[in-house]
């Protein structure tokens, strides 16, 4: 047997041991974390919807009207009217023929990914793709290959000879660097080279795009161009669960190959009308958008002046990399003696040498809230910004 108590050691010595928070209360910036109240910069709530009021009042009038349990899977007794709601309303929001809901977005890419390819095909995926899409190619069985992270030159000469059924399969918006995808020469490479695109819009939906419609909404690409596209509710949207929209025939087709759509009990149906709710907020909230857009504008401006090293993202993911991983619990550990909460993200969740801090900015933000991380940061600077190592490895996003 090995010696598992030895594994953790090693891990506590590395720098690289995993801690839980336990939070009390709603989620949002003002938490209470271990008894402790802290204002947080690490949630994916971008538009501060885990604890709207909208949301909170639907959900308990549908938990009187429609239970809690989903009882069963979807292929049982499970698909309740308010599925079918969410699936038709997902479906008119991300501009594509039909939606089917999946209970997270970890299960969503496992799923369809080892659905849509299998042994004799190729999966083509970019190096920083999040950890369930790294997991969904090899549950798959399918050849992956591998390209550096937005390197479609070399994609495209894979590509090229390749032959076969492929799959390209990406990000929207890289969840540890916050950049995005080029989508719209993905796409162009994949009708090119007769291949499949899934796009994994996780933190893009409810953020970019006209009314929050995601990444590829952004990008102008049709259903067509774009036949796959996933996308989380628990981020932006502040509920629970995950989606895939495309085509009709992908969506059926889903529904009897993807087994991890088969064999779990389905989301409470309390929780799918809280979830339409969110929807229209989010069709609604362009303000809010324009407040975020601002506070990321004058974070990225004020934070590179103090000489920390950013990367190129204008989404709601700000990372600064610090490098290695005592320097980066350090950070963690110096903002968080000042009332701030950013955990610090190491290795396997990025490569080597690159661990940081995710800095993650809300709508639920006041500017006053970000001058505190801003002071803070002037503060905890001296010795912990160091040069990034841009050396790609084997990462595993989440």
């Amino acid at each position: 047997m090995r010696d598992f108590q030895l594994e953790l050691q090693q891990r506590r010595e590395a720098g690289l041991h995993r801690q839980r928070r336990e939070i009390s209360g709603p989620q949002r910036p003002a938490l209470t974390v271990n008894g402790q109240p802290l204002l947080s910069f690490c949630s994916n709530d971008y538009l501060g919807l885990a604890n709207h009021p909208d949301n909170r009042k639907v959900l308990a009038e549908a938990l009187n009207e429609d239970g809690l349990g989903g009882a069963s899977s979807h292929l049982i007794c499970g698909h309740h009217r308010a599925h079918q709601q969410l699936e038709n309303q997902l479906a008119a929001f991300t501009g594509r023929s039909s939606a089917l809901l999946f209970s997270t977005g970890y299960m969503a890419n496992l799923g369809v990914i080892s659905a849509l390819a299998g042994r004799g095909d190729t999966i083509f995926s970019d190096r920083l793709n999040h950890a369930s899409i790294v997991d969904g190619c090899k549950l798959s069985g399918a050849r992956v290959r591998r390209y550096h992270h937005g390197d479609l030159d070399a994609l495209a000469r894979m590509l090229e000879q390749t032959e076969g059924h492929k799959l390209v399969v990406s990000d929207g918006v890289f969840s540890m660097d916050g950049d995005e995808a080029a989508l719209v020469s993905l796409a162009h490479l994949c009708t090119k080279h007769d291949a499949l695109l899934m796009i994994d819009d996780a933190h893009g939906f409810g953020v970019l795009g006209p009314q929050g419609r995601g990444s590829v909404a952004a990008a102008g690409l049709s259903e067509e161009q774009v036949p796959v596209l996933m996308g989380t509710l628990g981020k932006a949207a502040g509920t629970s669960g995950a989606f895939v929209a495309g085509p009709a025939w992908l969506t059926g087709y889903l529904m009897q190959k993807a087994r991890t759509y088969i064999y779990t009990t389905a989301m409470p149906p309390a929780l799918a009308l809280a979830s339409c709710n969110s929807l229209s907020l989010i069709e609604s909230f362009d303000p809010q958008r324009a407040h975020l857009a601002a506070l990321i504008d004058r974070f990225r401006d004020q934070v590179t002046r103090m000489g920390y090293h950013l990367m190129p993202s204008a989404t709601p993911i700000q990372p600064i990399v610090v490098g290695s991983n005592e320097a980066a619990l350090a950070l963690s550990g110096e903002l968080q003696s000042r009332g701030l909460l950013v955990t610090a993200i190491r290795p396997p969740t990025v490569p080597e040498g690159q661990a940081r801090l995710r800095i993650t900015l809300s709508a639920a933000h006041s500017f006053d809230d970000l001058d505190r991380l801003l002071q803070a940061l002037v503060q905890c600077r001296p010795d912990c910004v160091v040069s990034p190592v841009l050396i790609e490895s084997c990462v595993e996003n989440v």
